[in-house]
């Protein structure tokens, strides 16, 4: 039997594309993959993964998300240590997990209760996760 692989991609407005381009996040850099066991997101240099298993719940949030605070980078939330993948303010999904993972740091030493990505359509993510 073959592995099912769903791919979602990014969906980039014109500002968060120029933000994000120094960082090494574009739309072939981007994008979140969820597997019959496990989610992977990668944006740009940073990659997150984590089993199915470990995913508590996922929902759909709305924005408008700072600018500031989303733009470029993968950001670091510092009031609950979540992670933040965002090339649009409008909103998408933040996905929260039983167990922290990491991602923002190369050591591994920050764990990530929650996961916000602003993909292409969050209704086709929230449905291959629930």
């Amino acid at each position: 039997m073959t592995a099912q692989r769903h791919v979602f991609p990014f969906r980039f407005s014109p500002a968060y594309r120029l933000a994000a381009l120094p960082f090494g996040v574009t739309s072939s850099t981007a994008c979140v993959i969820v597997t019959d066991v496990a989610l992977h997101i990668r944006f740009g240099p940073w990659r997150l993964t984590t089993d199915l298993d470990n995913i508590a719940e996922a929902e759909e949030v709305r924005g408008p998300y700072a600018f500031v605070k989303t733009a470029g980078p993968a950001h670091l939330s510092l009031a609950d240590r979540g992670i933040t993948f965002a090339t649009n303010r409008d909103g998408g999904v933040c996905v929260r997990f039983r167990t922290p993972v990491p991602a923002i740091d190369p050591l591994h030493l920050i764990g990530h209760p929650t996961a916000t990505v602003t993909v292409a359509r969050p209704d086709q993510l929230l449905a291959r996760l629930a």
